[in-house]
């Protein structure tokens, strides 16, 4: 797998967690597999909510409302064509 090197700041006393806790040589893999993890539970919170939103029949009816309107916006301050 391709990687690419990253430069970012942590807080000191994380840093020094992550120094004291993990072995130098399995820090990058430490740190991407807590990536993956937290993007994964973020991932998960998103399908969720939009899950929820789709469910709800408030949102629904705004979706049916905008729907309805036409695509075709004119642009009443220059004479460019319709969207």
């Amino acid at each position: 797998m391709a990687a690419i090197k990253m430069t970012f700041s942590l807080p000191s006393g994380l840093a020094e967690r992550l120094l004291r806790q993990v072995p130098s040589r399995e820090r990058s893999r430490y740190v991407a597999a807590a990536l993956e993890a937290s993007l994964r539970r973020r991932d998960a919170e998103l399908i969720r909510a939009c899950r929820l939103a789709n469910a709800d029949p408030e949102v629904a009816a705004i979706e049916q409302e905008m729907d309805a309107l036409n695509d075709a916006v004119e642009e009443p301050w220059d004479d460019s064509p319709a969207r």
